[in-house]
């Protein structure tokens, strides 16, 4: 008996017909189906491979040929499908979703974050852009597809946003692979390839010229505001360092009697700790702030609770002042100026930043041997934040 061919699939009749091996197309005037024939344990069975076309021809085969191999092994197909169903809902139900891994990683991680409000924001972006879409579904079968379908909302319209999401989806599912939740990590590549291509945003921190800072200073002097929101700005200045090492400075981080600040590993962006000699017009500062116990923030806020500034507090001194620049973008002014009006070799002013040097010996040498030369360097950028008068520097104006 010839096997069927697929145009006789397609065009079959009503009625029985044989591919051979025990393998029938059964069709009627509404459909098709396939079935398999044999005898497992002594009695003659039948079973079901599915519905024409969903099932092609060369479908039906392979099914049918490992129904035959199980038969032969004195296995009832119709008991293999139970236990593998069986067998894939334990699965399902000891996997977890992507949500579920998702909150689990973001515990196991939250100790080392260093600010509270990327913290924050790692969890809340997930929650608000993927969980709603893939959230429930197990972490082993979320293809490049769902995550393509979660980024393609925001892509274009919330560019920052939608890279940091993918990048925290890819996280999770590496963490899933790692657990032996799922066997293979996405192709984050061919997702990337599907999205189009983002517009390239240059987003540089507004500095104001370093010849403009004595002046800046006179008028910070003057602004109406709270005068330790003042203070806490012109430290910031002063010390070249970033907003957030300064805010979430603690009284115990300063050695007063040698006039240094030591500020650990674990606040710096580099995850090196800073030394910074602070210079006379600092250390007035911190006598204004008033000496606080051990466990205290320097810059706290007035309210009872005793926590630090927000990031937005110094900020809204400088929107005050209406000059379009950022709190970050003194440490370029600092920068400029130390390269344009001073003599002091490039190392102490990239030492007085906290950038980093990928030699350890050569970093812990100049920790100690450029010391006395940052405390110099310090001193002349205070001096030089309150050097001048009305009259000699030119109008207030930023520079990128």
């Amino acid at each position: 008996m010839a096997m069927l061919k697929n145009t006789e699939v397609k065009n079959a009749k009503p009625g029985k017909h044989h591919d051979g091996a025990g393998l029938y197309l059964v069709a009627s005037d509404k459909s098709k189906k396939w079935v398999q024939r044999g005898t497992v344990n002594g009695r003659r069975r039948e079973w079901g491979l599915g519905v024409y076309p969903a099932i092609g021809l060369a479908d039906a085969r392979n099914k049918a040929a490992l129904y035959r191999k199980l038969i032969s092994e004195g296995i009832d197909p119709s008991d293999e499908r139970k236990r593998l169903l069986a067998e894939a809902a334990a699965k399902a139900a000891s996997t977890p979703t992507f949500e579920e891994v998702a909150r689990e990683v973001y515990e196991a991680n939250a100790p080392g974050w260093k600010n509270p409000k990327h913290q924050q924001q790692w969890i809340n972006t997930l929650t608000t852009y993927a969980f709603p879409k893939i959230g429930g579904i197990p972490v082993d079968e979320v293809s490049t597809s769902d995550v393509l379908t979660v980024l393609q909302s925001i892509w274009m319209q919330k560019e920052e946003t939608a890279r940091r999401l993918r990048q925290r989806i890819s996280v999770v599912i590496d963490y899933a692979v790692a657990k032996e939740w799922r066997d293979l990590p996405l192709h984050m590549a061919v997702v990337d390839k599907a999205l189009p291509k983002q517009k390239k945003k240059v987003k540089n921190h507004l500095a104001l010229d370093y010849a403009n800072i004595p002046k800046f200073f006179t008028e910070l002097g003057k602004l109406k505001t709270n005068p330790r929101y003042r203070l806490a700005l012109e430290f910031t200045i002063l010390v070249a360092l970033r907003s957030s090492e300064v805010r979430l400075a603690t009284w115990k981080e300063f050695d007063l009697n040698n006039q240094l600040w030591t500020i650990p590993a674990s606040r710096m962006k580099m995850d090196q700790e800073h030394v910074v000699p602070l210079s006379d017009r600092a250390m007035e500062i911190l006598e204004v702030m008033e000496l606080g116990s051990d466990d205290e923030y320097v810059f706290k806020g007035s309210r009872s609770n005793g926590q630090p500034y927000s990031d937005a507090t110094l900020l809204q001194v400088l929107k005050r002042m209406k000059l379009g620049i950022t709190v970050h973008g003194f440490r370029s002014t600092f920068r400029d100026w130390v390269s344009e009006e001073t003599e002091f070799p490039d190392n102490v002013a990239e030492m007085a930043l906290a950038h980093t040097i990928s030699n350890k010996s050569e970093a812990a040498y100049r920790r100690g041997k450029l010391l006395k030369k940052r405390r110099d360097l310090m001193e002349s950028w205070a001096r030089y934040c309150h050097s001048a008068t009305q009259d000699n520097v030119t109008a207030l104006r930023a520079v990128k």
